[in-house]
């Protein structure tokens, strides 16, 4: 399992499991060792004796007990392959588990958010600060791809709590096929070796060990080209105290020199898949297709399905599960408008930051368009990338196997690839109904400059229009203080091939012609009809309009503003119910004179054809509104009535 080119001297030592590259190690507490036993391979690695875990029998703990896990992850693609072995860890699990994650800010922010949402029963997560590490470990040269992350297994006994008793850690590019119970059982045939607390390692000079030995051996090395695998296997060489042999069906490495094809083709059952290679998946291994099948299986696996509880063992829920299972034990299946109600109880998985992002430096009046978006509107993002040159922030609506995809278009998109200021936000397809407003809301937390130009992905803004808005922000001296709404006029082009205007006037040209028309003028115009076209044409200078029923223009507002309502599921009153709350909070609606965006044509929704052809639907709505109109009263009290009144006139009126 060595790289070719590295010295065979070492034996055993160097076929060091512990550090992975090799993916895992054991953290054992011994008396009089301190580091206990660390897994490793046999200095006969792929020996028949070698090959199974169960031979002889495992002792598998009590079914409940809680099993640890630490694991080091930063960065957004680490962040991305930890969802994946998180994956393949609760398919198979039958305990509780506890991860312990050492991240960067980065992953932090993207993992926080992941597994508060995913709400997995028995599962407990843990952070810690990667930074407090990088001190420890960077005096050490290393050109190994990973960084300094590579070398921070070197000092977990520091970061981990001291009651910990022990802990496995994986790398991120591994996959479980077993459960890892098994793994865990090894604890058992440590020989000798007493399980106490953490802290022992510093106590019996294991901090002392590692960097005496360090030293020594960056004399000759001069930098580290395995990160921590070279420290620990020349400790071991030292101290085979250290070492216990793991069978190497838990550490089937797939890097492009490795010799695994011994093990797997005599092994009865493999454990852990290791892609302990820069290349990944497109390892060139003569077996790597058989693998890769596996690890793909568990990236498009629906994570929703990983919910389950663990049977027979007292399950710890998340913060607000309980609550939750309740309030949808209590729907009625048979009420007309269910769908609408389970959907507004749904909590989605929502990975923020799916791919690298760099966002622009702070300016006072920057903006980012945000948006959101299912699998069949993904070809409007290039169109959208050439219209808008500033930052955005997307919430993509997508089953597991659709964000791989959605992946792959993205690393195709020459257009796509380049842009590092757009973040994607995936939020995990669950339920029949569009959430809407809940996708909306992911996408305006995660907007990181002073305003947000509220927009929907079919539409496409003027060329000038990034520019303008700032200009604009500027010039009318706003700032998050004053409650101010911009509103840019809708359009809209029935004619899927459009010679798309560069200006107002060439706007105005096409209006008259009848190529362009305002927003929804036929179907809908009381939609925008308070924007004032006529006045818009002729208009100078930006112009103050009034709310009016049914009003809901695209707008820029502080990033601050208020959160779309989430009730509001499929199609319907999504955008009306959040400019109501605008103007209830006193927002004033400045037209801007030069500002535009223009709707697309595309195929009908399936929420829009089921609006339009369900009677039952459209009174679910209306009962929607109905709920949003009392909730108004409570928070706003008389100066709601108007908004009732609005609505009780446009029924009388239908």
């Amino acid at each position: 399992m060595l790289p070719r080119g590295r010295p065979r001297a070492m034996g055993a030592a160097v076929l060091l499991l512990l550090l992975l590259v090799v993916g895992f190690f054991l953290f054992g507490r011994d008396p009089d060792y301190g580091l206990g036993t660390t897994a490793t391979l046999d200095e006969d690695p792929y020996g028949s004796r070698n090959l199974s875990a169960s031979s002889p029998q495992l002792l598998l703990p009590p079914k409940c007990e809680m099993l640890h896990v630490a694991i080091v992850c930063a960065g957004y693609n680490s962040s991305r392959e930890i969802i994946t072995l998180t994956k393949s860890l609760l398919f198979y699990r039958k305990n509780p588990l506890h991860l312990h994650l050492i991240t960067d800010a980065v992953a932090r922010n993207i993992l926080e958010t992941l597994f508060r949402t995913w709400m997995v029963p028995a599962v407990v997560v843990s952070f810690y600060d990667a930074e407090e590490l990088k001190p420890l470990v960077s005096w050490i040269p290393n050109k190994h791809y990973s960084g300094l992350y590579g070398l921070m297994k070197l000092v977990l006994p520091s970061i981990l709590p001291p009651s910990l008793a022990r802990v496995i850690v994986l790398d991120t590019d591994v996959t479980f096929s077993s459960d890892i119970v098994e793994l865990w059982a090894l604890f058992d045939r440590f020989s000798g070796v007493i399980l106490l607390w953490l802290d022992r390692l510093q106590q019996t000079g294991w901090e002392q060990m590692w960097k005496v030995t360090a030293k020594r051996e960056l004399l000759t090395l001069m930098a580290t080209s395995l990160a921590d695998q070279d420290i620990f296997n020349a400790v071991i060489k030292e101290h085979p105290h250290l070492v216990h042999p793991l069978p190497c069906v838990w550490n089937v490495q797939l890097s492009d020199h490795t010799r695994a094809e011994r093990c797997y083709l005599e092994a009865a059952d493999l454990k852990v898949i290791h892609w302990n290679s820069p290349k990944k998946l497109r390892v060139k291994n003569k077996h790597a297709e058989f693998f890769r099948n596996l690890h793909l299986t568990f990236l498009g696996y629906d994570g929703k399905l990983l919910r389950r509880e663990l049977f027979g063992c007292p399950n710890q829920f998340p913060p607000g599960a309980e609550q939750l299972q309740q309030a949808l034990t209590q729907l009625d299946e048979e009420e007309p408008c269910f769908e609408f109600r389970q959907q507004q109880l749904t909590v989605h998985r929502v990975h923020i930051t799916f791919l690298p992002h760099q966002p622009p430096p702070p300016q006072p009046h920057d903006v980012t368009l945000v948006a959101q978006l299912s699998m069949d509107r993904l070809q409007m993002l290039e169109a959208l990338c050439r219209h808008w040159p500033g930052p955005m922030s997307l919430a993509l609506y997508l089953t597991d196997e659709e964000a791989q995809q959605f992946l792959h278009f993205v690393e195709m998109s020459p257009v796509l690839s380049m842009r590092k200021d757009v973040a994607y936000h995936v939020v995990y397809r669950d339920g029949p109904l569009y959430p809407v407003n809940q996708l909306r809301n992911v996408a305006l937390a995660q907007a990181l400059t002073p305003y947000v130009f509220l927009s929907d992905i079919d539409f496409l803004p003027a060329y000038s229009l990034y520019d303008y808005l700032r200009a604009s922000i500027e010039q009318l001296e706003l700032d998050s203080r004053r409650k101010t709404a911009l509103v840019v006029p809708a359009f809209e082009t029935l004619h899927y091939r459009f010679s798309f205007p560069n200006s107002k006037a060439e706007l105005l040209t096409l209006l008259d012609a009848g190529s362009l028309h305002t927003f929804r003028y036929h179907e809908w115009p009381q939609g925008h009809s308070s924007t004032d076209y006529s006045r818009w044409r002729e208009a100078q200078a930006p112009y103050r309009v009034q709310w009016s029923a049914d009003y809901e223009p695209y707008v820029v507002v502080p990033r601050d503003c208020p959160r779309y309502d989430p009730r509001f599921v499929g199609f319907g009153w999504n955008k009306v119910a959040h400019i109501i709350e605008l103007d209830a909070q006193e927002y004033e609606f400045l037209v801007l004179p030069e500002a535009f965006s223009i709707h697309l044509p595309h195929a009908p929704s399936l929420d829009i054809s089921r609006f339009r052809s369900s009677p039952t639907y459209r009174n679910c709505l209306q009962a929607l509104k109905e709920e949003f109109h009392q909730d108004l009263s409570r928070r706003y009290g008389s100066a709601a009535l108007k908004y009732l009144t609005a609505l009780q006139q446009a029924r009388s009126r239908a």
